[in-house]
């Protein structure tokens, strides 16, 4: 996966799981709905569970999205995504650097960054990153210690200066996911705004359809 990870991350949605806010159903059918929908990069993300129910759903999601040729990307949790062969790991600023991440996953796992300014970008790249999260963009309520927003003109400048594949990350939806794709980010993570709905492989087509749309 590595050696297609910049063709794989010019997808349009980056999906990610939160049960709590979840109108779907539990992580397994929102995946389920996921895959179907065709979103080819799912992250899990859940924050309160125990260290084991976390691992036995990433190791069902796995076995969704392996055959479907979908990236399932562990958030935070480096030894679940280990465990459970995922295909990647995200982590944050104030998590492992992604040099000694790289270190217990090998050199096939992709591995995510998230940052908000360029100098965390340029940190990234130069620790190994192979993808990094930009945001938040716009304000969102799923993550309470998000930091300041991230201006699209400074998403703009990134996007124009910085080669690695990106993502945006922060309180993007079906309203707004265009303005980040003038700016030069073609795939934006999802969270309220496909698991809020029931029905996530039509919210999907709905999104796609405005993506359709636009006249970028």
């Amino acid at each position: 996966m590595r050696n297609k990870i910049n063709e794989v991350f010019q997808t349009d949605i980056y999906g990610i799981t939160c049960e709590a806010l979840s109108a779907a159903g539990d992580n397994l059918e929102v995946v389920r709905q996921m895959v179907n929908a065709g979103i080819k990069i799912i992250q899990y993300r859940e924050k309160d569970k125990p260290k084991k129910e976390k691992l036995d759903e990433c190791k069902a999601i796995r076995e969704m999205c392996k055959p479907a040729g979908v990236l399932f990307i562990v958030n935070d949790d480096v030894d679940i995504a280990i465990l459970s062969k995922a295909g990647g790991v995200h982590v944050g600023q104030d998590d492992l650097p992604a040099e000694q991440v790289r270190k217990l996953v090998g050199q096939e796992m992709v591995i995510g960054v998230s940052a908000a300014r360029p100098a965390e970008v340029e940190d990234a790249i130069a620790r190994g990153a192979d993808y990094v999260g930009i945001g938040p963009v716009f304000p969102t309520g799923t993550k309470s210690d998000a930091g300041e927003l991230v201006s699209l003109d400074l998403v703009e400048y990134i996007a124009k200066n910085y080669s690695i594949p990106l993502v945006a990350i922060g309180g993007v939806n079906d309203g707004n996911i265009n303005e980040v794709r003038r700016r030069g980010i073609p795939c934006s993570a999802m969270i309220s705004a496909l698991v809020g709905h029931e029905n996530i492989i039509s919210q999907v087509e709905e999104i796609r359809k405005k993506i359709a749309a636009s006249c970028f």
